[in-house]
C-alpha cells in the first residue's frame, strides 16, 4: 500500500508540499480539537444522544397555546 504511494510522489514531487499542508493542518485540528476537550470546562462529549424516539406522546405546552389564542 505505502510502496505505491511512495512511488506515486517519486514521480509527482509537486504533490509533496500539498501533502505536507494538508497533514500540519489535519494534525493542527486534532490538536487543537484534543486540548479544547481537556481543558475547557465548556467542552461536553455527550455519548448518550437519542436519535430517534418511538410513539412520543406530544403534549401542548401552555405558553405557547395562551399566545396562539392571543395572536388570533
Amino acid at each position: 500500500m505505502y510502496g505505491g504511494f511512495l512511488q506515486m510522489l517519486k514521480k509527482r514531487k509537486e504533490l509533496i508540499p500539498l501533502i505536507g499542508f494538508v497533514g500540519c493542518a489535519a494534525l493542527g485540528a486534532a490538536t487543537a480539537s484534543i486540548y479544547f476537550l481537556l481543558t475547557k470546562p465548556d467542552v461536553i462529549l455527550n455519548n448518550t444522544q437519542k436519535l430517534i424516539t418511538i410513539n412520543q406522546q406530544w403534549k401542548p405546552v401552555e405558553e405557547l397555546e395562551l399566545v396562539k389564542k392571543l395572536t388570533k
